[in-house]
């Protein structure tokens, strides 16, 4: 079976990337917020100072309460929400790598977070303390498919991106690929 293209794998190191916020979903609805609130906040706006600042329509038309201040108040909000996701966009929260090295005899996880003191998060742990590779799949409404790591004395790590699921085969194959790799079992299936 042949690795992943997003992944490197060689004899003794294999390393995977892990897609953060940097999503096509989250950049669409960042425009989408931007630009939808940027367009209410103009038509509070013009409602309030009775001249037209947008061009496809006229809200002067407006009543500036309680109408103008509605419309303001949706934009103000709406360019909040967008200003927050195009911070987490920009910080790649969540994104990172998870790399799996025998020669070192190291497993290394490493994540983006917010602004902080802790704005890389890093997990060293010894290959040796590797008990299993788990694979957690719920369906439903709210389906959660992801790949755990399993340590001795330490609760288990996921390794796969968070929000929208992994397919079913991908999930499988990296998993069975990693249990493989680290000579471990495959647990969950």
């Amino acid at each position: 079976m042949t690795p992943s293209p997003a992944s490197s794998l060689s004899s003794q190191s294999l390393k995977r990337p892990v897609l953060g916020a940097r999503r096509p979903s989250n950049v669409f609805w960042a425009v989408v917020l931007t630009l939808g609130g940027a367009g209410f906040f103009l038509a509070g706006l013009s409602s309030y100072l009775g001249v037209n600042l947008l061009p496809f329509s006229d809200p002067t038309q407006l009543v500036f309460i309680p109408q103008g201040i509605a419309m303001g108040f949706y934009g103000v909000a709406a360019m909040g929400i967008a200003a927050y996701l195009w911070l987490v966009i920009a910080l790649d929260v969540g994104g990172g790598y998870n790399q799996f090295d025998k020669a070192s005899n190291q497993v290394r996880i490493v994540r983006h977070g917010f602004l902080g003191k802790n704005r890389r998060i890093e997990i060293e742990q010894s290959l040796d303390d590797v008990t299993a590779i788990r694979v957690d799949i719920k369906e439903g409404l709210n389906p959660r498919r992801t790949l755990y790591l399993r340590l001795k004395g330490r609760t288990d790590i996921p390794l796969t991106r968070v929000g929208q699921p992994i397919p079913l085969s991908e999930l499988e194959n990296q998993g069975a690929e990693l249990a493989r790799f680290l000579q471990v079992p495959l647990e969950g299936l």
